[in-house]
């Protein structure tokens, strides 16, 4: 048997080497920094100062099943990332973070719209994240990680700014930014509220993926594809509505077939999924089978303090649920990179030089 058809132990996976397109820099403070900056701030709002209590209330909070309720806690974590210390902070613990955990490679993605109320403007704001990114990679290093972490700029779908930041994603583009997205309440809020934007960015030459197919159905995965362009899916998992599973082979729709013939990338988020009440448990979460039609699948984080997770973890969960072995781990880090914004070159060497070699390292040792 191929080593790389071996099923991975948690320890294994630990060390594979990750990459991530979907995590949200404000899903994803360290409990302890919050408590720091809310005692700086003077905000009074956190349930505890207990760093291990609240990070489960956090976690607890965001299993009611509803997106609504999930969002309601970034009340919590926006409020404490309002002065550029703060932001920079946040951000070079989210590089260190994830380079513990395996990351080589992240698009971590940020609404600057949300972080201006004390007077920072957005350019504030996009400057403070990509300098924390830089000095979280100077830390990664010292501890010897190898890590890059990008920007995705994010418009919220309910607010009228994402012309703004589409603006500045394209500024900011040969300075850490590598693209552009829309979040916040899909449902009531569709793609083509924002086509002009988009079109804009496609006559800049500018990556964009877009939150689609999470809470809301085909009719909003068929308009971040075909009316506004989208290069990636945020989440997709409402895709599976164009597809009949009690046929074998299962029988794709049309626009199913398109997604997946096309190649387009679904940036699906397990444990958020579940969460979120996208899906029942990971178990019954799609990616199983998707993976297994060869759509082009990413695992992803989304928030990693509402989740309580990790790559490592959504790794983990999907390896005891569907039995997935190194080359179902390798495939979706593959994906993630053939799907990333940076330049292809850039691409092909992480592949190259640093996924394939340890993968196939890794998965000849015995456990």
């Amino acid at each position: 048997m191929s080593a790389l058809l071996k099923i991975p132990s948690p320890e294994q996976i630990k060390r594979l080497p990750k990459a991530l397109l979907h995590d949200h820099l404000d899903g994803g403070l360290r409990p302890q920094t919050m408590i720091d900056i809310a005692q700086e701030i003077g905000y009074t709002a956190l349930p505890t100062h207990d760093p291990k209590a609240l990070g489960q209330w956090f976690r607890d909070s965001c299993d009611s099943g509803s997106l609504v309720l999930y969002l309601e806690t970034f009340d919590h974590t926006i409020a404490l990332m309002q002065r550029r210390e703060d932001i920079i902070r946040v951000a070079r613990e989210c590089v260190v973070d994830l380079a513990r955990d395996g990351v080589v490679y992240a698009e971590v993605r940020g609404a600057p719209e949300l972080f201006t109320r004390n007077g920072l403007t957005m350019s504030d704001v996009i400057e403070a994240t990509i300098e924390g990114f830089r000095l979280g990679t100077q830390d990664a290093q010292g501890e010897g990680f190898s890590i890059r972490v990008t920007s995705i700029l994010c418009g919220m779908r309910q607010n009228k700014l994402s012309q703004e930041v589409a603006e500045l994603a394209v500024k900011y583009r040969d300075k850490g930014v590598v693209g552009f997205d829309i979040a916040g309440p899909e449902d009531g809020f569709p793609p083509s509220d924002q086509l002009e934007t988009f079109e804009y960015l496609r006559r800049e030459n500018a990556h964009f993926t877009i939150h689609a197919g999470e809470a809301y159905g085909l009719p909003s995965i068929w308009e971040a594809i075909q009316l506004c362009g989208a290069e990636r899916l945020g989440h997709g998992v409402r895709i599976t509505d164009d597809i009949d599973f009690n046929h074998t082979p299962a029988r794709l729709g049309r626009l199913a077939s398109y997604v997946r013939d096309r190649r387009i990338p679904l940036e699906m988020c397990p444990t958020s999924n579940v969460q979120t009440g996208a899906v029942a448990s990971i178990a019954e979460h799609p990616i199983g089978k998707l993976s297994a039609l060869r759509f082009r699948v990413t695992v992803n984080t989304d928030n990693r303090l509402m989740s309580g997770t990790s790559m490592t973890h959504e790794m983990s969960e999907l390896v005891n649920a569907f039995d997935w072995n190194f080359q179902d781990l390798q495939r979706v880090t593959i994906n993630a990179l053939k799907s990333a914004f940076i330049p292809f070159e850039e691409r092909l060497a992480i592949i190259e030089k640093i996924v394939k070699p340890a993968y196939a390292a890794i998965s000849i040792e015995e456990k």
